[in-house]
């Protein structure tokens, strides 16, 4: 039997993160290799993650990173159990390990194949399952390519945005920051009348018929009256015809405009819940 020093339980648990009895017990079990152990632990993880498959992971930290030359941008949420795990330290700093690494995976695939350490992504989430104790997994995986990218992340990592931009220009960066904060915040379903559903239109339209009906309106005039009002759906919940949260004497799009021939050409948002 191998003497299991303070210092091996220790190292261990540098590496995987787990906590000193559970080291120490895979040390046991390991008798000191390792190696061996770090299997073990990892083995814990996949027991504990088959055990928690069925549990809801609607917690967690939403984040977002641009690439070094602002033309690709990604968003991950690394979702888990409770909001007491989410707002941990070691966790959110993980989810941004996992963003990082997201950043330079062709797509989400090859995100989960990609190494993290000696493991693959897939693999870390499986034995962080099993240190953390909740199951964790990877929720959104979201990525935008343009000329310019920016992004913006709210307090708490509940919610983060990307806005990419048809030019890199001087204040772009701003710019792209100010129209990712407006996405966060005000929440639209698209980035212009163009990109709405037909069906969503559909939908609206007969709504406001409806309530037109109800109000006695000629069935004649229904269809001029909805046009109206689709109209003003569309300034309310697409991201470059809704007033400008910074400056109410404009719209996302004229803002934007303020830096020359540059409008907005993409956009993502992800939220918990």
């Amino acid at each position: 039997m191998a003497t299991i020093t303070a210092k091996d339980v220790n190292d261990l648990r540098q590496i995987t993160g787990a906590g000193m009895m559970d080291c120490k017990k895979a040390l046991v079990e390991a008798d000191g290799d390792r190696e061996l152990a770090i299997e073990i632990l990892r083995k814990k993880g996949q027991k504990v993650a088959a055990n928690r498959a069925d549990r809801d992971s609607s917690e967690g930290a939403v984040i977002a990173k641009v690439s070094a030359d602002f033309t690709k941008g990604v968003i991950i949420s690394l979702n888990c159990e409770t909001d007491f795990v989410a707002k941990n330290e070691a966790y959110v700093a993980l989810a941004h390990r996992f963003a990082e690494i997201a950043l330079n995976a062709a797509d989400k695939e090859a995100f989960f194949a990609a190494p993290f350490d000696k493991i693959t992504v897939a693999e870390k989430l499986i034995e962080q399952t099993g240190v953390i104790g909740e199951k964790i997994e990877i929720g959104a995986f979201e990525t935008i390519e343009a000329p310019f990218v920016n992004f913006y992340i709210h307090s708490g990592n509940k919610i983060a945005t990307l806005v990419g931009l048809s030019a890199n220009v001087t204040g772009a960066d701003l710019v792209a920051k100010d129209v990712a904060m407006q996405a966060a915040a005000m929440s639209p379903i698209a980035l212009d009348e163009a990109a709405v559903n037909q069906s969503v239109i559909e939908k609206e339209i007969e709504i406001a018929k409806e309530q037109l009906r109800q109000e006695g309106k000629p069935e004649a005039m229904l269809d001029n009256i909805a046009k109206g009002k689709l109209q003003r759906f569309f300034k309310d919940n697409t991201l470059v015809n809704q007033e400008f949260i910074k400056d109410h004497h404009m719209n996302v799009a004229q803002y934007v405009k303020t830096l020359g021939d540059v409008k907005v050409v993409s956009f993502r948002r992800v939220a918990l819940g």
